[in-house]
């Protein structure tokens, strides 16, 4: 999947050929061949405005701890990096996420949008307006309108004049002699079409931002799909630090309860004061307290880990196992280098392709510089009685070039390039930044990642001296060397302790995700003919007839 956004772009232009193809090959069928070349000369044209050129982006060579023992540079990023924690509850979560969760089928959906989108603007490259007209009018003409003047054996007015000519039926019509039938019909049939042809580019300029908003969506759905699984990786991660912290904290209830007994055992054999019964309550009741907390966020996290899922929260139980460990971390980590963010980050290249889908309308806005040209035509029938519209003499037909010319705008045109100019070089400048964030995300995850592993290493020791302080403050204690505090400050700092340690295991899988995160990884989940679930489709194509766009790959364009 190295090259996947790159054989992307390779397919999307192979079809765009094709589809240039079948614009030649319509145009030839229902046009003079001369004519059909003249024609395809001016589709074909120069387009106005500037051609795109992708910026350069600011790409550290290395990252900033070159020589981390736990980082491969030289490796290619895990595509399906979840799987390195080695948990299969957590690989069943992320594949219910990726086939329910209805904010991944929304981004999906707006993917067929944007191809559908790509589609319009490929049909303005044909006749735009192309219309079959038909129409039955009754007409009811005055008899009183252009009487003739007796005194000179003229008319009045133009109707008058125009009857004098015999062979102006419309004039006979419009104002009949005595005794003629004023009411009269009309039928009409007819097809009329109207083409400006794209001399200056300004449709093939539509394609072109076309073909970038399909790919910038299609890299949006992978960076919502990135997010999903990062989100269900981090609450599932968090979900088993906190029953492991639950498991924790009820071991040290126990303990503490054990204390408490020993004190109370004392107090009752007049060895010590009733202070030391309850300081050692207090610090029970403490940690048992704690135990509600830790329930209460192990219930919420399970409630957001099923909106991830799109599933309720009676499913719930059906895919996590109880008493799983916190997943734990692989020896090393694949980063790559920094300059594959640039092909992996979903957000980088959906900032890429925006900016690109950008570029073109700067020379749409041109394009209103220069005059338009079009052509205009229709054929059809007309006749005054309907068995008659059949015939060869009622066949009427008009063709005609035309062009039309924005001469005076007051600077509309100028500014409104202006400000499209001015849009693309604001989005070159979201751009960077978004090169620039990323890069910065991983550094942060990757000091996070190491700074937590290097933790766990020293809480570890820190959990089992404390272990041992305890027993031998217990002992003391029974023996009559040391008071409670001494016990109680023990249980308190075994007791913090774990907890911490639990917290820090837990954060080198977390900062293991957003280090993965961070890197783009998980888009490549998406496989071919993935990208609306069946059930959606099937949805979709009950209100509409989707033909066969809705099946057909993103990489595909049109």
């Amino acid at each position: 999947m190295a090259g996947g956004a790159t054989e992307t772009g390779r397919r999307i232009g192979r079809a765009r050929g094709r589809s240039d193809m079948r614009t030649r090959s319509a145009l030839s069928a229902w046009l003079p061949g001369g004519v059909a070349a003249a024609l395809l000369a001016g589709q074909s044209g120069c387009m106005v405005g500037p051609n795109y050129v992708k910026p350069r982006a600011a790409v550290a060579d290395q990252w900033l701890d070159p020589a981390a023992p736990r980082l491969a540079r030289g490796e290619e990023v895990v595509a399906r990096w979840w799987e390195v924690l080695n948990d299969a509850d957590l690989n069943k979560l992320i594949e219910t996420a990726y086939r329910d969760n209805p904010t991944l089928h929304a981004a999906a959906v707006r993917v067929l949008e944007a191809q559908a989108r790509r589609a319009v603007a490929f049909g303005l490259l044909f006749p735009q307006q192309q219309d079959g007209t038909g129409s039955f009018s009754w007409n009811q003409a005055s008899e009183n309108a252009g009487a003739p003047r007796p005194e000179t054996g003229g008319s009045r007015g133009l109707i008058g004049r125009l009857r004098q000519d015999p062979r102006d039926a419309l004039a006979r019509r419009l104002s009949p002699e005595p005794g003629i039938d004023s009411v009269f019909h009309n039928w009409e049939f007819g097809f009329g079409a109207t083409w400006e042809l794209d001399i200056w580019g300004r449709y093939r300029r539509g394609i072109e931002s076309a073909d970038a908003q399909v790919l910038a969506t299609l890299a949006g759905y992978d960076d919502v799909l990135v997010s999903l699984i990062a989100e269900v990786a981090t609450n599932y991660v968090v979900l088993r630090a906190l029953e492991e912290q639950l498991v924790v904290t009820q071991s040290n209830v126990d303990i503490q309860r054990r204390g408490f007994q020993l004190a109370q055992t004392k107090f009752e054999g007049g060895t010590t004061t009733a202070l030391d019964p309850a300081q050692a309550a207090s610090l029970l009741h403490d940690t048992e307290a704690q135990i509600a907390n830790i329930e209460a966020r192990i219930a919420q996290t399970r409630a957001t880990l099923c909106v991830l899922l799109g599933r309720p929260p009676s499913d719930l139980r059906d895919l996590i196992s109880p008493g799983r460990a916190i997943p734990s971390a692989p020896e090393t980590v694949a980063v790559g280098i920094p300059a594959d963010l640039l092909r992996r980050r979903p957000d980088v290249r959906r900032a890429e392709r925006t900016l690109a889908a950008l570029s073109p309308l700067i020379g749409i806005a041109a394009s209103d510089l220069y005059p338009r040209f079009s052509l205009a035509g229709s054929l059809g029938l007309s006749a005054e009685n309907f068995s008659d519209l059949w015939r060869g003499n009622s066949f009427q037909a008009f063709a005609g070039p035309s062009f039309r010319w924005a001469l005076l705008n007051y600077g509309r045109i100028e500014n409104n390039i202006r400000a499209q100019d001015a849009a693309f070089q604001a989005s070159i400048g979201d751009y960077e930044n978004v090169v620039l964030r990323a890069q910065s995300e991983v550094e942060s995850a990757i000091a996070g990642y190491l700074g937590a592993q290097r933790q766990v290493v020293a809480l570890t020791q820190s959990v089992e001296a404390a272990t041992r302080a305890v027993k031998l403050a217990e002992q003391q204690y029974r023996g009559g060397i040391a008071d409670y505090t001494r016990v109680l400050n023990t249980q308190d700092f075994l007791t913090a302790a774990q907890s911490r340690l639990v917290v820090t295991r837990g954060a080198v899988a977390l900062n293991l995700v957003a280090l993965y995160r961070s890197l783009g990884g998980g888009w490549e989940l998406r496989g071919p003919g993935e990208l609306v679930p069946s059930a959606v489709k099937e949805q979709m194509r009950q209100r509409t007839d989707w033909g066969g766009l809705i099946d057909a790959e993103p990489a595909e364009g049109t």
